[in-house]
């Protein structure tokens, strides 16, 4: 048994979810996305304000928990995404290290010769705070995860002075300089 895909997913009151055959339908204020689970191994049973996923069969094999718990955790994040959003925030460390929007670019100064323009997709909502602070926000957690991750790619961070690009709360191992 799964111990993740035995809870019940909570569903917020501006939330709406709407079963399709093996296809789910997540509605929220923030917008909405589709999902589809095998109807062959799973069942998927709706309440007022709570959702769960069942496995067919009385006995659950090791693969089949696996995925009970997989699914549970994409339809979970699905209902977070619609309802309050993902939201990932990145900081800049060196000096002249800046960030901007310019129209569906996010313009990146950090640290070469030439600017880097990174192309704005257009699921996903960049917001530039503060000139080191970039906010992420979308509806599909998955998205904003790999742009926050192709964001830190540009420049990830490196161990003697700690410069480049890193998520809030990353902690970033130095290392000591070279002794005489």
């Amino acid at each position: 048994m799964s111990k993740i895909g035995k809870k019940n997913i909570i569903i917020p009151k501006e939330s709406s979810i709407k079963i399709e055959g093996s296809n789910l339908t997540i509605k929220g204020p923030k917008g909405s996305k589709t999902l589809s689970i095998n109807d062959k191994i799973f069942s998927s049973k709706l309440n007022e304000n709570e959702f769960q996923i069942l496995p067919l069969n009385k006995k659950v094999d090791k693969k089949t928990s696996i995925m009970w718990g997989t699914y549970r955790s994409l339809i979970n994040n699905a209902i977070t995404g619609v309802s309050t959003g993902h939201e990932k925030i990145l900081e800049l460390n060196g000096v002249g290290f800046r960030a901007n929007i310019k129209g569906e670019n996010l313009n990146l100064q950090i640290g070469f010769s030439h600017d880097v323009n990174f192309k704005i997709p257009k699921d996903i909502k960049i917001s530039v705070e503060k000139q080191t602070t970039i906010k992420i926000n979308g509806v599909d957690k998955d998205l904003v995860s790999k742009i926050a991750a192709d964001i830190t790619s540009l420049k990830p961070v490196e161990p003697y002075k700690a410069k480049g690009i890193k998520e809030k709360g990353q902690f970033v191992l130095r290392k000591e300089g070279k002794k005489k």
